[in-house]
């Protein structure tokens, strides 16, 4: 028969690496959210700044 304590120390094993996968995970994925943020403000900014030189050329 198997070993209980050996079959436990598998699991306990396998879900510590399942966690440090989940947190590899949630770590790049806020890293992905933060550049995505940071280009949607430059993104908005730029068009802020295209919607300004149009202005411009229309009053002209």
């Amino acid at each position: 028969m198997a070993d209980p304590i050996a079959a436990t120390a598998r699991i306990d094993r396998a879900i510590a690496r399942i966690e440090r996968a989940v947190a590899t995970h949630q770590q790049r994925h806020d890293a992905i959210a933060k550049r995505h943020a940071t280009l949607r403000a430059q993104i908005a900014d730029a068009v802020e700044a295209l919607d300004d030189v149009i202005a411009r050329e229309e009053r002209d």
